[in-house]
């Protein structure tokens, strides 16, 4: 018998549907409940890809006994962490809090007021070392609500006090050159010089300090701190698309390497990292050259393209790490399954090519695919890549998570719109379009965006702060290559509702991450730093500055200023922890080159090699567009026109700029400056 997550529009939480769990989804009716039964809340947070969520799925929540422990002795909320990012976030900082660690599956005990009391992450059905059993645990909290109600409660009221007393706005403080430059030498001093990448395992994909070191090579040059980023971020890309956490047959990133050497990734492909990926890849491709960043980019973008679009037009949130219960089964190889398919030669050849061994570097003698190498018979390596793809397209396939995340989203058109420039191909441009026209259609509804929707319909949640920032970056790099005007409204639009209603109104430059007008929770979070997404704040400062170049006089001053303000309080994240500030370290850098826009006046086929000129050589950050002369949709281009006849190309940097030019090859010598 299904329960009440049945009418569920997330994949994650349908999952459970037919679990023996009395689940609510998140609602104040869950937390009513809890008050009239005297009960504590429990609360599971996870997401439809995560491999230890489905984990305790099958060992507990399918399993009868321990339902019956739940159903009689708490209310059971689900939650979809990608929905509900402000209720994960609030309750994250409470496991991390009390743990020292935090992950998903999250299970945290609350009272009916919401406050938590007792927090933890995955628990197994059976003993381990060092780890209770999930019923031990029901049991134990049970007791103490029951024996001790008053003591918990007082429990959980000091804990929310300390942790709001906790976060507090990030100071003042300066992001200037000399701290950018501090930040390439703490990553090249955190720079893994094995393996590439910074740290240790577990490695993920650094998507957002990789465009912040290709930004500033491309200001500075190479000397000094410009080559040292370029250094970091060129071998960091290769060691990616050389290892096993890169899909060697179909294209597409994992989310993270389990180990150091990139080899063992966790298997669930996300969406925010491809787009984030395809985004530096084509940046390096574009301003160097280089030719496996131009085949990764152009892999990943068929991948996006081919297996994560929806029919709506918009893009899938994940692939699942795991295919009929088992992590990874789609993906990996024994030297017998090679040559199975391809035949004794061949499959011998692809197991030295990819590194696929006798013991295996994976589990039960499997691995993973990597390609150290490019092989020298390029036609053999294009034929046995196809019959491997066509055959592992035969096997079991992971599920999609098919709902369609608005910040998500707005970083893939980002990606989509730049990646289609930079390496010439409409096709993606076309796709980011339509990704754009579902998000605006769909998902903004009287005026405030929407988290989430699926097959058309939009969800329930209300999109917090990253969804507005991320969308209204998006939305401004489409009015940047169409030239259209109704993308900049938007995008404005958006803005303004970001500053309106979740600016911190106690500290200028500041953010919360869900809306003034929002579900109170038990905290109002607010986290600036940037993760494997960008910070809701530094992904909207980010598109204030962006918008501050495109934008009528009416604005742009306006939108100059919130985005200084916003970067005044980045400085500090910086220098403590630069991997974690790579969006606000991007922003910057475009700030430092003021933002560098270009403005190509002209008829649209004379002015096509000018523009061609611009979006190759103009650094990531730029802002370029092109137009008829003085067109009156475009901003930049008021009060600029033809040159001598010609069509002509202005470039700004900040507040100051250079002559009109009309060659491609006068633009070439001012942008090289």
């Amino acid at each position: 018998m299904a329960n009440r997550l049945v009418d569920a529009t997330s994949p994650y939480l349908l999952q459970h549907a037919d679990n023996p769990v009395d689940w609510w989804p998140w609602s104040s009716e869950a937390f009513e409940q809890a008050r009239q039964r005297d009960v504590p809340v429990l609360l599971s947070v996870g997401y439809a890809a995560c491999h230890w969520c489905h984990v305790m799925a099958h060992e507990s929540f399918e399993d009868a006994e321990t339902a019956r422990l739940m159903n009689e002795n708490f209310i059971n909320i689900k939650v979809d962490r990608e929905e509900r990012p402000d209720v994960d976030a609030v309750y994250l900082e409470a496991t991390q809090a009390m743990t020292g660690q935090g992950g998903w599956p999250m299970t945290c005990f609350l009272t009916p007021d919401g406050e938590p009391f007792h927090c933890g992450t995955y628990y197994p059905a059976q003993p381990m070392p060092g780890m209770p059993t999930f019923r031990q645990v029901l049991q134990a909290v049970a007791e103490a609500w029951t024996g001790r109600g008053s003591e918990v409660r007082g429990a959980a009221a000091r804990i929310v006090e300390q942790l709001s007393a906790q976060r507090t706005a990030l100071p003042e403080s300066t992001l200037d050159d000399e701290v950018i430059a501090g930040a390439v030498s703490r990553l090249q001093a955190e720079f893994d010089e094995d393996n590439a990448g910074f740290g240790d395992a577990p490695k993920f994909p650094p998507s957002m300090v990789l465009e912040f070191l290709l930004r500033h090579r491309e200001r500075i040059g190479d000397t000094g701190s410009g080559r040292t980023a370029l250094e970091l971020a060129q071998a960091t890309c290769a060691a990616m698309a050389r290892g096993g956490i890169y899909d060697q047959l179909a294209g597409g990133f994992a989310r993270y390497s389990v180990d150091a050497s990139w080899i063992v990734p966790h298997f669930e492909k996300m969406l925010y990292d491809n787009a984030q990926l395809l985004r530096a890849y084509a940046h390096l491709a574009r301003s160097t050259g280089d030719a496996l960043a131009e085949r990764i980019a152009r892999e990943t973008a068929g991948f996006l393209l081919r297996d994560m679009r929806t029919p709506e037009g918009g893009f899938a949130a994940s692939l699942d790490a795991d295919t009929e219960g088992v992590e990874g089964l789609t993906y990996v190889w024994t030297p017998q399954q090679l040559t199975e398919v391809l035949g004794e030669q061949d499959g011998e050849w692809a197991a030295e090519l990819f590194g696929v061994t006798a013991s295996g570097t994976f589990e039960h003698g499997a691995s993973t695919l990597q390609l150290r190498q490019d092989p020298r018979d390029a036609a053999r390596w294009q034929r046995v890549r196809e019959t491997l793809l066509q055959a592992r397209d035969r096997r079991p396939q992971p599920d999609v998570d098919d709902k369609v995340v608005t910040a998500w989203n707005g970083l893939t058109i980002t990606a989509l719109v730049e990646a289609a420039q930079a390496l010439d191909e409409p096709a993606w441009l076309d796709a980011a379009v339509r990704t754009g026209e579902l998000l605006v259609q769909v998902h903004l509804v009287e005026g405030r965006l929407r988290r989430t929707s699926r097959n058309g319909a939009v969800g329930d949640a209300a999109g917090v702060l990253d969804d507005y920032g991320c969308l209204a970056e998006g939305l401004l790099a489409l009015h940047q290559a169409t030239g259209q005007h109704r993308w900049l409204r938007h995008a404005c639009d958006l803005l303004g509702t970001a500053l309106a209603e979740f600016t911190d109104p106690d500290n200028a430059g500041a953010f919360f991450d869900t809306a003034a007008d929002a579900e109170a929770l038990v905290r109002r979070p607010s986290d600036p730093t940037d993760n494997v997404t960008p910070a809701g704040a530094s992904a909207v400062a980010s598109a204030l500055l962006t918008a501050s170049a495109l934008a009528g006089p009416e604005v742009s001053g306006s939108y100059r200023t919130a985005a200084e303000q916003a970067l005044s309080r980045a400085g500090l994240l910086v220098q403590r922890a630069s991997r974690f500030a790579g969006h606000w370290l991007s922003a910057a850098e475009a700030r430092a080159h003021g933002p560098l826009q270009v403005a190509v006046a002209g008829s649209a086929e004379d002015r096509q090699e000018l523009i061609g000129t611009a979006r190759r050589r103009a650094p990531g950050g730029a802002v370029v567009v092109a137009g008829e002369p003085e067109a009156p949709d475009l901003p930049l281009l008021e009060g600029r026109g033809l040159v001598g006849g010609s069509a002509a190309a202005y470039v700004c940097r900040g507040y100051v700029c250079d002559r009109p030019v009309t060659s491609p090859a006068e633009l070439d010598e001012l942008l090289a400056m």
